[in-house]
Parts: structure tokens; sequence; C-alpha cells
């Protein structure tokens, strides 16, 4: 049985670390609240962009484009979104483990484009090489940073380094709901019209080429963008439950240790009491 001294050091242990978790869950409170915001006033743009694009294409007959066929190269990009920060749960392995786990997105023919150094440093560890770094964006994401990644990734394809573009980040459903989720960028795929109608052909001015090279880069920018501030919502409210669970945890351990406490200290007080009366009695 522990000793009283060794029971109360445990306890001021996890008195100490309860005032951090909780102090983490009221800073990942408010920034989910921002977060969250951001999220929500962007989600109609960026989901309206990807219906508009895949509208167009249905109506498009047959286009010959160079972002609407797979590249010559086997090469796939993944740009995974994670955090650059732990204790958020499985929030950063659930990202890993959806591309891990993806038929065709193998190490021998998949390069990471990594945006959260967290899920950089765990695609490593798995033999996946790591195309780019842009831990830095999930920080502070703005569109200008997707902009950037679009950019780069098209000229990649453009180059034949890669054949595909993949997109892996975590959609914000609400507080405790984050699904880790993988969207096709490119080549881009029309999808399926669900109401079934005739399809009126899409004319495009001046010419299908240059219509095509000036919105798909928009397309892609607002999907990685919107997809960056889902992905920070998720984190801190990952975080938030994380640090809410570990809390009440450490609350239960506190109150355990205190009985704990208590039945050290009176047993201690029963052994003392006992030890008088049998000196009392040797005496008399």
């Amino acid at each position: 049985m522990a000793s009283m001294r060794d029971i109360k050091h445990r306890k001021e242990s996890i008195q100490s670390t309860e005032q951090i978790t909780k102090a983490m869950k009221l800073v990942s409170t408010v920034k989910l609240q921002k977060s969250r915001a951001k999220a929500e006033e962007s989600k109609p743009y960026y989901d309206l962009m990807y219906d508009t694009i895949c509208s167009m294409l249905r109506k498009s007959g047959s286009i010959e484009h160079k972002y609407l066929k797979v590249g010559d190269s086997k090469k796939k990009a993944v740009i995974a979104i994670t955090s650059n920060r732990g204790l958020a749960g499985g929030y950063n392995n659930n990202i890993v483990k959806l591309v891990t786990g993806t038929e065709g997105l193998t190490p021998e023919n998949t390069v990471i484009y990594a945006i959260g150094r967290k899920g950089k440093d765990s695609f490593v560890r798995k033999g996946y090489a790591i195309a780019e770094d842009y831990s830095e964006v999930i920080n502070e994401p703005i569109y200008r940073d997707a902009a950037d990644v679009t950019a780069e990734l098209l000229d990649a394809f453009g180059q034949n380094q890669i054949g595909e573009i993949y997109l892996a980040y975590t959609s914000f459903k609400n507080t405790v709901t984050h699904i880790p989720t993988l969207k096709k960028l490119l080549p881009v795929e029309a999808g399926k019209d669900s109401e079934k109608t005739d399809l009126v052909l899409m004319n495009y001015e001046p010419n299908e080429d240059q219509v095509l090279d000036s919105i798909i880069p928009k397309y892609m920018s607002s999907l990685i963008y919107g997809a960056l501030l889902e992905a920070v919502a998720s984190e801190n409210g990952a975080r938030m439950t994380a640090m809410d669970s570990a809390t009440n945890n450490a609350e239960e351990m506190i109150e355990e240790l205190g009985l704990a406490y208590n039945r050290a200290r009176q047993g201690s007080i029963t052994q003392e009491l006992t030890e008088i009366i049998a000196g009392a009695n040797a005496i008399s």
C-alpha cells in the first residue's frame, strides 16, 4: 500500500496536470469558435464551386483537356492536412490511416505534400516521400496559401511529375464529429447527374482550353482553402474534446487518491492508537 506521502505527491502532480488541461481546453474552445465561424462562412462558396465545375463538365460532352485526364506519370500526389501540434486525440492519426489504408496510395507510387508537421512525420516513418512541406500554412490559413499550393501542384502535373492529385483533410460537421475525407482533385471528374435530366451542352468562349485553364486552378484553390478551414476547426474541436476528457479523468483520479489518502491516514491513526493502548497495557 502506498504511503501518505506518495499519495499526496501523486495527487499534487495530477492536480497540476488538470490545471494545464483545463487551460488548454479553454484556449481550444475560443479558437474553435473563431475557426468554426470561418469554415461555415466559406463552405457555401467552395461547395458551390465544386458543384458548378461538375455541372459544367457533365454538360460539356467529350472534352480533351490536360486537367481532365490522368497524366503520364504513375506517381500520385496527396495533399495531407494535419496539425503542427498534438494532444488532439486521434485527429492526426486518422488522416494518416485514411491515406495509408486507401488502395493504390502506396509509398512506392505516392508523394505527400504535407500541411502539418504531425502528419509529415508519420508519413516519413511509414516510408512515404515528402515532396513539399507547407506546415506553416496550417497556423493561420489564407486563400493565398491555397493558391500557392495549387500553382506548385499544377506545375508538377503539367510536367508529368505526378499523374493524379488527391486531398486528404478532416471535414468539420460539429464540435464532436470530424470526418477524415479523401477527395480527388485532378483529373477533374464530372460526377453523376442525380436529377438525370436532359442536359443542354455547355458552350465555351473563347474556347474550352482557355476557360478550363482559368477556372480549374480556382476550383482547386477553393477546395484546398475550404479544406484548410475545416481542418483547423476540426483540430480545435478534437483538442477541446481531448482536453475535456483528460480533465474529467484527472478529476476522477484526484477523487480516488483523496479517498486513498483518507484510508491511509485513518490506518495510520488506528495503528498509533493501537500502539498507545498496547504500551499503556504493558506499563499497567
